[in-house]
């Protein structure tokens, strides 16, 4: 059985026809207006009635950035778009004006669905993906089921309190992971470290337009070999690993799948993530130690996991 899958961003709509082998046939993109919810649920509407037109859909599936219902059909936040305890699925369904079994589901759940199935997670039961972009997302699979919670909300792992009084985070509290493991805090500190000694970021700043650094100009320059840059990915690294240590001493993953543009720093980010996990494991040498590595599915993983997830169908495939 075919499914769909709808990816939905702040800015953008992706979706795609996904057979059951998670091998995406068809594949729009539209842009949305993020201050606007009806423009979004009529572009999603909009996405879906395109693809079903050429295929015959058994199910769709729609991943959204924020806080999900334990029935999987309400947004009850999201930061990036204007949703508040918003009926997501009620509204396409009502949109699409046909019987397909619809899914809502969190778009980190649905890209960390889509690597345990298809992706670098196939070999094992129990993995955390963490996607490291602007903020820090996260999905956990724990003896092979998707962990949701109580309420739906569970794996909200960049949500977890590192550092006492710290950053002031979206969420309101102050030391977010995300905070310090994520794109946004890559760039606050390349920023901080351009303004201090500025001779120090001249490649930075000339990769970003002479402007201010971007994320993709740190990573660049860390290729180059530029020292700055190089330190700056080593201690997001260092925060993504000893984070990564806390979660597996609750839920002992046998991987952890590092996904979001950061990944495009290869081994400069991977080798520090793995140095700091294993410092900071408890009973290292006496216990397995988990693999960390890139994600394999790329930008397509959080359609594909939201048509699989569709297609199962929630009591078989989520806990």
């Amino acid at each position: 059985m075919h499914a769909i899958g709808v990816d939905i961003g702040g800015t953008k709509i992706a979706a795609g026809v996904v057979d059951g082998e998670g091998r995406i046939l068809a594949q729009i993109r539209r842009d949305t207006d993020a201050s606007d919810a009806d423009s979004v649920d009529a572009g999603v509407v909009e996405v879906v009635r395109e693809l079903s037109a050429a295929y015959e859909v058994g199910a769709i599936g729609l991943a959204a950035p924020g806080f999900v219902s334990s029935d999987q059909s309400t947004v009850l936040l999201c930061p990036n778009l204007p949703w508040r305890d918003h009926p997501l699925r009620e509204r396409v369904a009502a949109g699409l004006g046909t019987g397909v079994p619809i899914v809502v589901e969190n778009d980190a759940n649905a890209a960390g669905w889509a690597e345990f199935r298809f992706g670098v997670g196939r070999d094992v039961e129990d993995m955390l993906l963490l996607t490291i972009g602007t903020g820090l997302g996260g999905a956990l699979v724990v003896g092979g089921r998707l962990v949701r919670g109580a309420y739906g909300v569970a794996a909200e792992v960049g949500h977890m309190r590192v550092v006492p009084d710290g950053h002031l985070c979206g969420c309101g509290l102050h030391g977010c992971w995300e905070q310090y493991a994520s794109g946004r805090a890559l760039v606050r500190s390349a920023r901080t470290a351009a303004a201090n000694l500025p001779e120090s970021a001249v490649r930075m700043i000339e990769l970003s337009g002479g402007g201010k650094i971007k994320g993709p100009a740190i990573t660049t320059a860390a290729q180059e070999g530029d020292p700055l840059a190089v330190s700056l990915l080593a201690e997001l690294g260092r925060w993504i690993g000893e984070g990564s240590a806390s979660v597996a001493a609750l839920l002992d993953p046998a991987l952890v799948v590092i996904g979001g543009g950061v990944g495009a720093a290869g081994d400069l980010l991977l080798e520090p993530t793995r140095a700091a996990f294993l410092g900071a494991l408890s009973a290292r040498g006496f216990r397995p130690e988990a693999r960390i590595e890139l994600a394999a599915m790329g930008n397509d993983a959080g359609i594909v996991g939201a048509a699989d997830l569709a297609r199962l169908g929630p009591q078989d495939a989520v806990g």
